[in-house]
């Protein structure tokens, strides 16, 4: 759905895109920051790489109500807590983001933040999303 941009004099990125530009007519999604909460809005455990997965899967849960999929989702925002967890654990969340997004890489910006807003929550994702346009609009 997106034309995906990266320019040489950038470099090559390794897991993400530089830009995604999206269809005309799509229609924006604007995802709020997700943590990786359950139902009840309770973080699901202390461990990092399933609370980033269970964010994602709560980014990809409003994508889809919307009416997109994960190829949709043009840009993600990523805040932890623990920039040291993150790099620890990138071979088993690469395994957690293909098994939600597949082979999808949006743009993305990672920061590390000294707190969210909910005490146990370690990761926090917001998303952008274009959802195809409706057949005849």
């Amino acid at each position: 759905m997106y034309q995906v941009i990266n320019p040489e004099s950038l470099g090559a990125p390794r897991g993400w895109n530089h830009g995604m530009l999206a269809p005309t007519g799509g229609r924006v999604l604007f995802i709020a920051g997700q943590v990786g909460s359950d139902e009840t809005g309770r973080v699901i455990s202390d461990d990092f790489v399933e609370q980033f997965g269970r964010a994602l899967e709560n980014v990809l849960t409003v994508v889809r109500q919307a009416g997109g999929d994960a190829d949709s989702v043009g840009r993600l925002f990523i805040l932890v807590t623990s920039v040291d967890a993150y790099l620890a654990s990138l071979k088993p969340l690469g395994v957690a983001y293909r098994a939600i997004m597949g082979r999808h890489y949006p743009a993305m910006c990672l920061a590390g933040v000294s707190r969210l807003v909910d005490p146990r929550a370690q990761v926090e994702i917001e998303a952008l999303a274009v959802i195809a346009p409706e057949p005849g609009s």
